[in-house]
């Protein structure tokens, strides 16, 4: 189990190796560096917040604002990390405000495109990004220097661009296959749990020995 974990890891993490590389080709020499990482995430953070109040508080359902807001969201998260490694701006903050981010703007869409028609897909994502973000407080609390996961980055991918292509199509029902493409998101969400729980075992803070031994056993 922790091979096949291990050698879809190390796939998806050159993939985003890669990404970075192309996007150092311009972030490097032409990123105005009074644009730091961590204010393009407030302006995420910002985003999903507004979207939040548009579409549960003031009924406001214009098709191109939403979309607008929705994927200018998404290019933050595709940049905010790429422009702190490639400018050596990486902080402990940012690292912990970046899926705070993330959920802020992917809730309200999930909400709005799946909550007439997907309720359980809506219950099972909500409650996976609960415990996600529940055991990632956790593994900050006892590791101060906690790395990306990258299941969870591949996980925001897959949500941003489904959910980008739901709203497209709104108010037409999902197709199934995107439906089919949130259901495998929400199995990275569950391996990017899965994943942290493996490394808080592998440095000695999981004291549960029946855990423990479950834990080695696989």
């Amino acid at each position: 189990m922790k091979t096949v974990l291990d050698n879809l890891q190390s796939f998806l993490e050159k993939i985003d190796h890669y990404r970075d590389e192309v996007l150092f080709v311009f972030i490097k020499p032409c990123w105005p560096r009074r644009i730091s990482p961590n204010q393009i995430t407030y302006l995420r953070l910002i985003i999903g917040m507004a979207l939040f109040a548009l579409l549960f508080f003031f009924g406001i359902e214009n098709k191109f604002l939403i979309i607008f807001l929705f994927c200018v969201g998404i290019l933050t998260d595709l940049f905010d990390g790429s422009v702190a490694r490639g400018l050596n701006k990486v902080t402990e903050f940012g690292t912990m405000l970046d899926p705070i981010a993330d959920r802020i703007l992917i809730i309200p869409i999930a909400v709005y495109g799946l909550l007439k028609l997907h309720k359980w897909l809506l219950l099972s994502l909500i409650i996976i990004e609960i415990i996600g973000a529940l055991i990632a407080l956790f593994h900050k609390s006892r590791e101060k220097d906690v790395s990306p996961n990258i299941f969870g980055k591949t996980k925001m991918v897959l949500l941003s661009l489904v959910l980008a292509a739901i709203l497209i199509f709104w108010p037409e029902a999902p197709a199934a296959f995107f439906i089919d493409v949130l259901w495998v998101a929400i199995v990275f969400a569950i391996l990017s749990i899965f994943s942290r729980i493996l490394d808080l075992n592998k440095k000695g803070f999981i004291e549960n020995k029946i855990i423990n031994k479950e834990l080695n056993n696989l």
